[in-house]
């Protein structure tokens, strides 16, 4: 686990997965870095491989974050992912075992511990609350809640299913943020979600397939902060 990672809920994270490419990219990180200064809230933005560097040097706020890495060392690798490779390239985490990248969980810890050895943080996926307290003992920065069977269809999963899972993280290991992901359309999703709980939420086909990006990015980061603060204030 990375220990001066910067970040704090309330927490966003974006990806934009294939959905985009080049110059798209760039754009979209520029409006989330624009909305992480507008409402003081912190932005994971897991942009592709080959987007990392330009997304680093384009943006301020935002944290950069690889969308996978192997378990190499330099050397032999072929098409692997360095982890040394992303560090040069300005990121400061790596997601891991996403339903659409998994990964075995002694492959998970190999990778963590190299994650751990050149400084990057790691948010890693789990798609159960039994799962996310397995992943919890290799102790990640964040640990993503994120049902695969709810991923793009719009649909948020329960909120007493999200709870029980951030309970069994907690349980583990207080330190461990907990993001609930999945279905996130919209700015009143994003409310919904950290208004009943949550560290942190995300989206990448709410975003990316919006009309405007950068206002659906506006939107949901607002609510981010609006729930946050409803929720401080007893509303």
């Amino acid at each position: 686990m990375r220990e001066d990672l910067q970040l704090k809920p309330p927490f966003f994270e974006i990806g934009p997965k294939s959905y985009l490419y080049g110059d798209d990219v760039v754009a979209l990180a520029r409006a989330a870095d624009a909305a992480a200064k507008k409402y003081d809230v912190d932005i994971i933005f897991t942009a592709p491989i080959v987007e990392l560097r330009r997304v680093a040097e384009a943006t301020e706020r935002i944290l950069v974050f690889a969308p996978h890495m192997d378990p190499i060392y330099p050397g032999r690798g072929l098409a692997d992912t360095l982890p040394e490779s992303l560090v040069a390239a300005g990121v400061k985490g790596v997601m891991l075992n996403h339903c659409e990248k998994p990964i075995s969980l002694s492959v998970l810890a190999q990778t963590m511990r190299r994650a751990d050895e050149v400084g990057l943080a790691t948010i890693v996926c789990a798609n159960s609350a039994v799962e996310a307290a397995a992943v919890a003992h290799l102790k990640p920065n964040i640990i993503v809640m994120e049902p695969a069977g709810l991923i793009g269809t719009g649909h948020t999963s329960d909120v007493e299913d999200r709870m029980t899972a951030m309970r069994a993280v907690k349980q583990i290991d207080p330190g461990i943020f907990v993001l609930q992901g999945a279905g996130i359309r919209n700015g009143a999703d994003v409310y919904r979600v950290m208004h009943a709980g949550a560290e942190a939420t995300g989206s990448s086909s709410g975003v990316t397939l919006a009309k405007d990006r950068a206002a659906m990015v506006d939107e949901m980061i607002s609510a981010v902060r609006r729930a946050w603060d409803d929720r401080a204030a007893g509303r």
